[in-house]
């Protein structure tokens, strides 16, 4: 039983010693993820200066802002699970798009429409979870997905209707991947802040 109780305590001071650069390394992480997310957003902004978007364009950016999102959802110590299961329903919708091509991708709105409420769901639960800023970022990010939904899910009668008479217009087109994109830099902001709250761990750790 004595032995068992040192044993124990020495794990925990090897764990204590070790916190600082472990926080360090993890704010590092969570910092490379945001400003790689806030990257994909540029992307997203730019797509409407091209003749069209493909599906595949759309999966792609989708399916790359959900594994950075969940390996750096692995990375943090709180709510690291609703992290990591943001991340983890973006991949899936950026998958559809690409087994599912469509000439016009607009009839692959509901699945996007699907994925910001899932998103805004777990956020809002995550948001419940977290403290201070990192409190408010997260529902700062989970109250822009779910505007943005209401926004596709207000606008999608429409664009179907101006879409079957006069295919995608460059307006709709340009709202579909600045959709995206405000998710996109909402949630790499997000990270930022939680990388930098994690430095600050580390440091007052030391």
């Amino acid at each position: 039983m004595v032995r068992d109780a040192e044993a124990e305590m020495g794990v925990r001071l090897a764990t204590q010693a070790g916190a600082g650069w472990s926080d360090r390394a993890r704010a590092r992480g969570l910092r490379v993820a945001g400003f790689a997310i806030i990257f994909l957003a540029a992307g997203a902004a730019l797509l409407p200066a091209g003749k069209s978007i493909s599906s595949d364009m759309i999966g792609a950016l989708l399916i790359a802002a959900g594994l950075i999102e969940a390996v750096a959802g692995s990375l943090r110590r709180e709510v690291r699970l609703f992290a990591m299961a943001a991340g983890g329903v973006t991949a899936p919708a950026g998958l559809l798009f690409l087994v599912t091509p469509e000439t016009h991708f607009f009839p692959m709105v509901t699945p996007v429409i699907g994925w910001l409420l899932v998103r805004c769901v777990i956020l809002a639960i995550a948001s419940g979870e977290s403290g201070g800023s990192v409190r408010m970022w997260t529902g700062l990010s989970a109250g822009m997905d779910f505007l943005l939904a209401v926004l596709l899910i207000a606008g999608l009668s429409i664009s179907t209707l101006i879409i079957s008479l006069f295919g995608p217009t460059p307006e709709l087109v340009a709202t579909f991947a600045w959709v995206l994109a405000a998710s996109f830099v909402v949630n790499g902001l997000l990270l930022l802040e939680v990388a930098s709250c994690t430095k600050e761990i580390g440091q007052n750790g030391n």
